[in-house]
């Protein structure tokens, strides 16, 4: 295979954009992020005229794409064409993500996840559950006859599924969990994340006192910042143990809250953007089902029939690009929230959301006009 050496666009490694250097690839596999004029003879150069290179997007909260949705076929085939979905947009990996369903389906895709791994699905990183263990006055779009308690079962079922799944993404609500499970369920690595909750703040801190790592789509579904009550997102917002997704669709989140938040959380890695998407990426269906009920699209939302949002007609890079249009975010911390912060939450990145030398070329460039093409 030849060398290839790309050059004139910066260069984000994930976590920081670099200038006036050049990108250096052997055979698929990073060789160096060097100066420009560092550059061997045995490199083919390709030159890009601006942009930015950067790794692959990583999508912790996908729930569809290509025209299907988890719940409603949770098998391998699905997995693909989800993935493929969301990689003709810049997202190379993702957390399949299934909504609150029966213990039947939560088993049939934790199995599904389980095989594509083995089969070496490139970019099905792991599996989120999004419930069902949540609470009833905060379900949004999730089916209130499938929202229930953790018991030893569910349990045990998941701390089977973290010997082989390497990443496991579970969003509960405090409510419907102790914190005994949630510790046990951290320390066997499950990424526990608060969401879809009517929690106290203190609850919520108690919740990351046992290892919850996450909040689930930050001001969606939850309890509010209050003058006496700060609820879910004051605990998000002030314990910088607790990373939070955030749907940048300028719908889910006004953009003037969303720029609150961010300046009020001291940690710069204290956000990722997730598309929450459903169906719709990569599709033109303008209408679906979700546990027996339709799901309508109309002007970049989905909702129910009465108007609840349904997930988001989104992918990450309309998510990046909001960032930097909508709220003027830097370029370099707008990806980083799409990429190095995500795959930093993560047990194992899989290779995915960094460059780092002997890493695969996840790779995507975004032009001056931020057309995107896979490299």
């Amino acid at each position: 295979m030849t060398k290839i050496a790309y050059t004139g666009a910066d260069i984000h490694d994930g976590c920081s954009i670099y200038s006036n250097r050049s990108l250096v690839i052997d055979d698929g596999i990073v060789q160096e992020i060097c100066d420009e004029n560092e550059v061997l003879d045995d490199c083919v150069i390709e030159k890009l005229d601006g942009g930015v290179i950067c790794p692959g997007f990583v999508d912790l909260q996908v729930n569809g794409g290509g025209g299907v949705l988890f719940n409603d076929d949770p098998s391998v085939d699905t997995l693909k064409i989800m993935r493929d979905a969301h990689a003709s947009v810049g997202t190379l990996a993702i957390l399949p993500t299934l909504i609150s369903d029966t213990k039947e389906i939560t088993i049939a895709a934790i199995k599904s996840v389980t095989n594509a791994i083995e089969q070496g699905l490139s970019g099905i990183i792991g599996i989120h559950l999004e419930g069902p263990h949540l609470s009833q006055a905060r379900k949004g779009a999730h089916d209130s006859s499938v929202i229930r308690a953790m018991d030893n079962e569910d349990l045990n079922n998941i701390a089977e599924a973290a010997k082989s799944i390497p990443n496991i993404m579970l969003t509960v609500a405090p409510e419907s969990v102790t914190n005994k499970q949630i510790k046990t369920l951290s320390d066997l690595g499950v990424i526990v994340s608060l969401g879809h909750s009517q929690a106290t703040f203190s609850d919520a801190i108690l919740a990351t006192d046992s290892g919850a790592k996450c909040v689930t789509h930050l001001f969606n579904a939850m309890s509010q910042l209050t003058n006496r009550e700060p609820g879910l997102v004051g605990a998000a917002l002030d314990d910088d143990r607790l990373t939070a997704g955030i749907i940048a669709d300028g719908i889910h989140v006004h953009p003037s809250t969303l720029k609150a938040a961010i300046r009020a959380k001291k940690s710069e890695d204290g956000f990722f953007l997730v598309s929450d998407a459903m169906a719709t990426v990569g599709s033109d269906i303008q209408e679906f089902t979700l546990n027996g009920r339709s799901i309508y699209r109309s002007n970049g939302k989905l909702t129910l029939e009465d108007g609840t949002l349904a997930g988001a007609d989104l992918d990450l890079k309309t998510a990046v690009q909001n960032m930097m249009s909508i709220l003027d975010m830097s370029t370099e911390r707008a990806i980083s929230m799409a990429t190095g912060i995500p795959s930093n939450l993560l047990n194992s990145s899989m290779g995915f959301g960094q460059i780092t030398k002997g890493s695969k070329a996840h790779l995507i460039y975004m032009s001056k006009n931020q057309d995107l093409t896979r490299l």
